[in-house]
C-alpha cells in the first residue's frame, strides 16, 4: 500500500485528502444534522427537504459548497497529473487549496467575516492556477 500511494502526485495526493475532507463533512452534517432534525427525519424519505438552521445550516452549506469547489480542484489534478505536469508550483497550489478547505469549515460554521470569504478564495485562485499552468 505505502509504494503506492508514493507513486502519485503531490496533486492527486491533495486531491485523495480533499475527497477524505469531504467524508469527514459527510459524517459531521450526519451527525449534527440528526441531533437537530431527529432521527425520525433523517431515516424517511425526502419528499420534502428538511430545513436545518444554525450550525447544522451551516454545516450542511459548507459540506456542499465543498462538493462544488471538489469538481474543478479534481480536475485540476487530473489535468496536471495526466500530462505530467506536476511542479512544485501546482503542487504548492494543491495543498493550498487542501489547507484553504480545511480552514472554511470552521470559518463557515463560526462566521468568520470576512474571513469565510477570503479562505474560500484563496482555494478558488489555488485551482484556477493550477489549471492556467497547465494551459502555459
Amino acid at each position: 500500500m505505502g509504494a503506492r500511494a508514493s507513486n502519485m502526485t503531490p496533486e492527486l495526493t491533495a486531491l485523495t485528502l480533499a475527497a477524505l475532507l469531504q467524508v469527514a463533512q459527510l459524517c459531521l452534517y450526519s451527525v449534527v444534522g440528526r441531533a437537530q432534525a431527529g432521527t425520525k427525519a433523517a431515516l424517511k424519505p425526502r419528499d420534502e427537504p428538511i430545513a436545518l438552521t444554525g450550525t447544522a445550516g451551516r454545516v450542511y452549506r459548507a459540506m456542499n459548497n465543498h462538493f462544488e469547489g471538489l469538481i474543478l480542484f479534481a480536475i485540476a489534478c487530473v489535468v496536471i497529473t495526466v500530462s505530467d505536469q506536476s511542479t512544485g508550483f501546482t503542487a504548492g497550489c494543491a495543498f493550498a487549496y487542501l489547507t484553504a478547505r480545511v480552514l472554511y469549515i470552521p470559518a463557515y460554521v463560526f462566521g468568520w467575516v470576512p474571513w469565510r470569504s477570503v479562505i474560500w478564495s484563496v482555494g478558488f485562485v489555488a485551482t484556477a492556477l493550477m489549471l492556467l499552468a497547465a494551459l502555459l
